[in-house]
């Protein structure tokens, strides 16, 4: 009987870690939603959906380039408009809710960058943090790391606008 009781003990413990952790959270599904979104307003060049869906204090980035992180920038449609065109598939995305108002991200992508006649392949592994502002989730940091087994983020003109 002891036993029995040790058992159950230890499954309601290890339950209730699942529990709170909230692994299939609202929030989840609501940030997947949103960064499918995010990412085919890139593609689409369509800015205003991006800038929209990026926190309106900043975002804090690092690129694939092999730069040092860049300092907080708050997006702006012009900013997004001197970025070069690119046709970008993302795959595997996933997600966790890691407090209240946090969803951290990862996923990878992989395309074309560059202008026509151009362009080049891109291969990056992505991490980012989704934020809850103003009752919406938005970007708030995002880590591109190439993959080594392709190319990476090709410096721009615009990588150095402050």
């Amino acid at each position: 009987m002891r036993i029995i009781k040790i058992i159950v003990a230890f499954c309601f413990v290890l339950s209730s870690t699942v529990f709170a952790n909230d692994h299939s959270s609202a929030a989840e599904a609501e940030v997947l939603k949103a960064v499918n979104v995010y990412m085919q307003a890139r593609n689409d060049r369509d800015f205003k959906t991006v800038v929209a869906l990026s926190s309106k204090n900043g975002t804090l980035d690092t690129n694939s380039d092999g730069s040092f992180h860049k300092p907080l920038a708050k997006p702006s449609i012009e900013s997004w408009q001197k970025s070069g065109p690119s046709q970008i598939q993302y795959f595997y995305p996933e997600v966790i809710q890691i407090a209240t108002d946090v969803v951290h991200v990862r996923l990878y992508a992989e395309g074309m960058v560059g202008p026509a006649g151009q362009e080049s392949d891109y291969r990056t592994r992505v991490t980012m943090n989704w934020i809850k502002e103003d009752g919406s989730w938005v970007l708030k940091s995002a880590h591109y790391s190439s993959a080594n087994y392709g190319g990476v983020h090709k410096t721009q003109v615009s990588d150095f606008d402050n």
